[in-house]
């Protein structure tokens, strides 16, 4: 199942799509919410109830009248993790984790599928990087790996737009200023339940850059996998309902190229997933 954020005559409606048609959720059965956030935190219930709306299939909008959203805005947590390549590792000039390295953006950082990301004025050397992005379904600590894929609501798309002069170059480093600028994660075009993605850790990953393939790797190259992140992050905090898992980019970034190649005002950045999607944003 595909469920989505969108707008229609101004309003941010919840929806699921089949085909070229998205069903309004709340519409078509009031006990769901309008949120995609009220929505994973009614669990099982909602997903089943969302089912049956496709199923039946009737009260479909064309998809071409709407304008795609962000499929969760307002998440609690951003959680990002880094250096989850081995090979992204090895051009960024750094040792292959022994574990998780982990920092975060805020949700202020979220953007749709097709809307632009800004470039920052005090930033010389912005950068892409596509991602998997896990989005968790149930609320939970000290999760189990071997239970951890129940905690998983499905899938999309993120780019973790980073200004790599604030992440390595200011005292001390600056991760989280380096990744949250506005418009730093842009997400979508929708979440892919769990069900559909029979293994998340064979999905071809790939960046163009301007109609240029810059990043092209398979999730099966991911050195922590989806129920280790989770089993290692629900040691420290809980994870809840809506919290997104940026799982790391493949090698190709513009920092580890040479020479090395930047973000500027213009260019077109595609991130996408087999068997999720694509996300299409403009720089300015």
């Amino acid at each position: 199942m595909q469920l989505l954020t969108y707008e229609i005559d101004g309003q941010s409606r919840l929806g699921a799509r089949s085909g070229s048609f998205v069903y309004d959720l709340n519409v078509l059965n009031p006990d769901i919410p309008s949120d995609m956030l009220s929505f994973l935190a009614g669990g099982s219930s909602m997903m089943n109830a969302a089912r049956s709306i496709l199923n039946a299939g009737q009260g479909g909008i064309d998809i071409e009248t709407i304008r795609m959203l962000a499929p969760i805005s307002n998440p609690e947590k951003v959680i990002c993790i880094g250096l989850n390549y081995a090979d992204h590792a090895e051009e960024s000039g750094m040792a292959v984790p022994s574990e998780p390295v982990v920092f975060s953006k805020f949700a202020s950082s979220i953007i749709g599928p097709t809307d632009a990301i800004e470039a920052p004025s005090s930033s010389e050397k912005l950068d892409y990087e596509s991602e998997l992005v896990v989005v968790i379904g149930k609320q939970g600590r000290n999760i189990p790996e071997n239970h951890a894929m129940e905690h998983v609501a499905g899938y999309t798309v993120g780019q973790d737009v980073s200004a790599r002069d604030y992440q390595l170059e200011k005292p001390a480093g600056q991760w989280i200023l380096g990744k949250t600028f506005d418009t730093f994660a842009p997400l979508g075009p929708h979440i892919v339940t769990r069900d559909e993605i029979p293994d998340p850790h064979e999905l071809g990953i790939r960046c163009m850059l301007n109609g240029e393939t810059v990043q092209d790797s398979n999730t099966k190259q991911l050195i922590f996998k989806v129920d280790t992140l989770i089993a290692y992050l629900s040691h420290v905090f809980t994870l809840r309902p809506g919290d997104l898992i940026f799982t790391g980019t493949p090698p190709g970034v513009g920092m580890g190229r040479k020479p090395q190649l930047w973000l500027k005002p213009g260019d077109l950045v595609v991130c996408e997933i087999d068997g999720i999607g694509r996300i299409e944003n403009l720089v300015v």
